[in-house]
């Protein structure tokens, strides 16, 4: 195994670890909110605001795009 894909390699494995808890951190989260343990109300108003939720979603895409690239560098690599 040559050092790029060695260093390709980890840092595939790094976004995977990465990604990993950032799905335990919403799932934790999912959790609170549904069982009604976390008060949800200021972001009602935060949500409502166009550019907020662009923002979101932009953030959620490219946390799926990373994990796909880290799919694909495990997977051939």
């Amino acid at each position: 195994m040559t050092k790029s894909t060695w260093r390709l390699r980890k840092f595939a494995v790094a976004i995977g670890g990465f990604l990993i808890f950032m799905g335990i951190i919403m799932l934790g989260t999912f959790a609170l909110i549904f069982s009604g343990l976390a008060d949800i109300t200021v972001l009602e108003e935060i949500s409502q605001n166009e550019g907020y939720r662009v923002l979101f979603l932009g953030v959620l895409l490219i946390i799926g795009l990373l994990d796909v690239a880290s799919g694909v560098i495990l997977r051939w690599r």
